[in-house]
């Protein structure tokens, strides 16, 4: 039946985003590097598709602001022949700039990345300092320059080709954690990536080109070649390194430290880009390896519990130098596997409990993990509603990483052993949730409840999407042990990037009054402090849940566009559910939509009498269901619809649903206005040899160049007019 279901919820979402993809076209990649430290300064690139006419970034929650310095498209022979006669022309001494270039320029500078490429240098020693426009020239050359170096024109993933440059300043009392970033267009907005704010110093490779598109047999000729010394960086802990992985790469990280340190070594990589759609497993698996001076292997790790992203905890044996190796498990890469590796004596949580609570009411939270000394846990707010939130230990000046914890509505108790069989059965009273771990290797959890014949109930398991190692399996008995039901794995398409659908869940009917038994254990017989789980058992909870794609709205300018609702049913819920959209700005209306009962997708139209917007507005769809006297409304939740290992796909979510109306005919306003052709530009006893039709199109690669700020004026007349000289009348 899971199984089933999967498959038709994924047909759907192919039909959907078949339908929604023309006016989604906005496309990112990566972002790299995929944050920065509170209180700095930096530069970062976007690699990705439909980017033309970016306009600007935003970056979820506060203390985060963007500013938008280039962007570079795909270019033709024709364009990249006239950067090059540029390019060979400025570097003659005689040649100067006018002085919109000069000040055009300075626009164009870029910050200079965090890391040990900013040491200070030996500066060479000059007669006179260099005048505006000598360094306006040499800006333009190096922009020129850059150009070229970032050309590929045999790229490995096409979608990644096109390149948003940006420069980032985190505020230093900016939240430390996970954000989300996107580019916003004339035409559109990009979907979201992931992108942090660190709280310790950190250090940045260079950032790779578009990788080149290998060749079966040849694939060597396509890695990427690096000069020695950018194979080990020498870092000084805490820190923070940004990196990205090519195909056959390691990136090491030389560092010293002193017998007892404690150091948490973190890694983020399928956390930053979750899905890489045409590779198996579908991401960048991670290894770390940690080393002596001596090549000593010390620790290794490829992922922490079920998650593909590494940790290590060490503890130094003696003081001295130590090596850190990142590399890809099969060793592919390429410019979009990009990684945040954090290392330090740093408070780092692997696991809570209990796991959630009952809204409004206080919970004592018990971490454990690693240098969490003085360091306090604090619950969701108060006034909370119920939901899933993400909290972290804080010692005051260093925040841990964060994890899940859920808040219900329900009554809830703690397990209590022992109870591993019905004749210790630990007797509860429905609607609970039961908040226990697995004590023991082979550990059964067992409650006793009292029902009516007819009562269903459910039993439904979180851990594994909170966080937890444990794999749950679920059974209830009678009296006389005979099994009613039970269930190891249930798929939940609302639970984001997780591929390890380990919780359990059942719903059955009761045959006679009685007691029944409701048996948790770990299906691979693990146990420990961290195998943690909230069992809700109660008769059924009819609910929903809703994820809308794509997660962003662009409506052309007077037109409409529509998106894709599905319906997350809970515990038997078949009713229709009513649609409708809330903080629509003046001149955006949507009717709404009605989900009918029984069904999981449905269309949500938005139409609009606007032109077009300057910036984008946060909009939410909310819907809405009677469940007998019961009124339930639930937000629906934005998301992208993202393929994993060339197969599954999955509903990936976003914080926010910005809303933007686009002019689908919009071009960039002429902002150069070229002086006059001189008499001495044009050519003499040139022979025409060309149709009014060429002389358009190489007029057309000319002037968007020139609109590009790559030429100058005197090298524009002097192509125009030697152009139309060919013009054969």
């Amino acid at each position: 039946m899971n199984k089933l279901r999967f498959a038709t919820v994924g047909l759907a979402i192919v039909l959907a985003a078949a339908s929604s993809a023309s006016a989604q076209r906005q496309y990112i990649g990566y972002v790299y590097p995929a944050g920065g430290q509170q209180g700095t300064t930096f530069p970062i690139r976007l690699g990705g598709q439909g980017l033309i006419h970016a306009s600007d970034l935003v970056v979820t929650g506060e203390g985060v602001s963007v500013r938008l310095v280039d962007y570079y498209r795909p270019m033709n022979n024709q364009e990249l022949d006239l950067l090059r006669q540029q390019l060979n022309e400025l570097r003659k001494k005689e040649t100067t700039v006018d002085d919109a270039m000069a000040a055009k320029m300075a626009w164009f500078e870029f910050p200079a990345p965090i890391g040990p490429e900013t040491a200070p240098k030996p500066e060479a020693k000059e007669a006179t300092p260099p005048s505006e426009k000598e360094l306006a020239k040499q800006r333009l050359i190096q922009r020129i320059e850059r150009r070229f170096a970032e050309y590929e024109p045999f790229p490995a993933v096409q979608a990644h080709t096109e390149l948003v440059f940006a420069e980032v300043t985190i505020a230093p009392d900016a939240k430390p954690g996970r954000r989300e970033i996107r580019v916003v267009t004339k035409w559109g907005i990009s979907n979201a990536l992931p992108f942090y704010v660190g709280q310790v110093p950190e250090v940045a490779r260079k950032p790779m080109k578009t990788s080149q598109l290998p060749v079966l047999g040849r694939e060597h000729l396509a890695q990427r070649k690096r000069p020695p010394e950018e194979e080990v960086l020498a870092i000084t802990i805490p820190c923070t390194m940004n990196g990205q992985v090519a195909p056959g790469e390691m990136n090491r990280y030389r560092f010293p430290a002193n017998k007892g340190q404690r150091l948490v070594i973190s890694a983020k990589a399928r956390a930053l880009v979750p899905y890489v759609a045409d590779a198996v497993p579908g991401w960048f698996q991670a290894v770390l390896r940690l080393t002596d001076a001596n090549g000593k292997e010390l620790a290794y790790a490829d992922d922490f519990r079920f998650d593909p992203d590494p940790l290590i905890y060490f503890e130094v044996p003696e003081d001295g130098e130590y090596v850190l190796t990142i590399h890809e498990a099969l060793f592919r890469g390429r410019e979009s596997f990009v990684y945040r590796i954090t290392v330090g004596e740093l408070p780092f949580v692997t696991s809570i409990f209990p796991l959630g609570g009952r809204a409004g009411e206080p919970v004592k939270i018990e971490a454990a993990g690693w240098n969490l000394e003085k360091t306090t846990v604090s619950p969701p707010p108060k006034d909370a509603k119920p939901g899933q939130y993400l909290i972290a230990a804080t010692n005051g000046a260093i925040a841990s990483n964060q994890v899940p914890f859920a808040l219900d509505t329900l009554p809830e108790c703690l397990d209590q052993e022992p109870n591993d069989e019905p004749a210790k059965a630990q007797k509860v009273t429905l609607p609970v949730i039961v908040n226990g771990r697995a004590d023991r290797p082979g550990d059964w959890d067992v409650f006793e409840v009292e029902a009516k014949a007819g009562q269903t109930i459910v039993a439904e398991v979180q851990a594994r999407r909170l966080g937890s190692p444990l794999d749950s399996f679920v059974k209830v008995t009678t009296a006389d042990g005979k099994i009613l039901a039970l269930n190891d794995d249930h798929y939940d398409a609302g639970s984001g990037l997780n591929t390890n659908h380990a919780d359990s869940y059942l719903m059955v009917k009761l045959p006679a009054d009685g007691k029944y038994y409701v048996h948790l254990g770990d299906t691979a017989r693990h146990a420990g402090k961290e195998y943690t789980y909230r069992l809700r058992i109660s008769p059924p909870q009819p609910d929903f849940a809703l994820r809308l794609i794509p997660s962003r709205i662009c409506i052309p300018s007077k037109g409409s566009v529509a998106l894709t609702v599905f319906a997350l049913r809970k515990d038997g819920f078949d009713g229709p559910i009513q649609l409708s959209v809330k903080d629509l700005p003046q001149g955006i209306e949507s009717p709404g939509a009605i989900l009918p009962a029984k069904q999981e997708v449905v269309r949500l139209g938005l139409k609009t009498t606007l032109a077009a917007m300057d910036k984008p507005v946060h909009v939410t769809v909310v819907g809405t269901a009677k469940v007998g006297d019961r009124e339930i409304v639930h937000e629906a939740v934005p998301a992208e619809d993202r393929m994993q290992a060339f197969l599954w796909r999955h509903l990936l979510p976003a914080e926010t649903l910005p809303a933007l109306v686009f002019d689908p005919s919009y071009q960039p306003p002429a902002e150069r206005i070229r002086p006059p052709i001189r008499d001495e530009d044009r050519p003499k006893g040139v022979k025409p040899t060309l149709t009014r039709s060429s002389v358009d199109w190489y007029l057309r690669q000319i002037e968007g160049l020139y609109q590009e700020w790559f030429l100058t004026d005197q090298f524009v007349n002097r192509e125009i007019a030697n152009v139309e000289a060919r013009l054969i009348q």
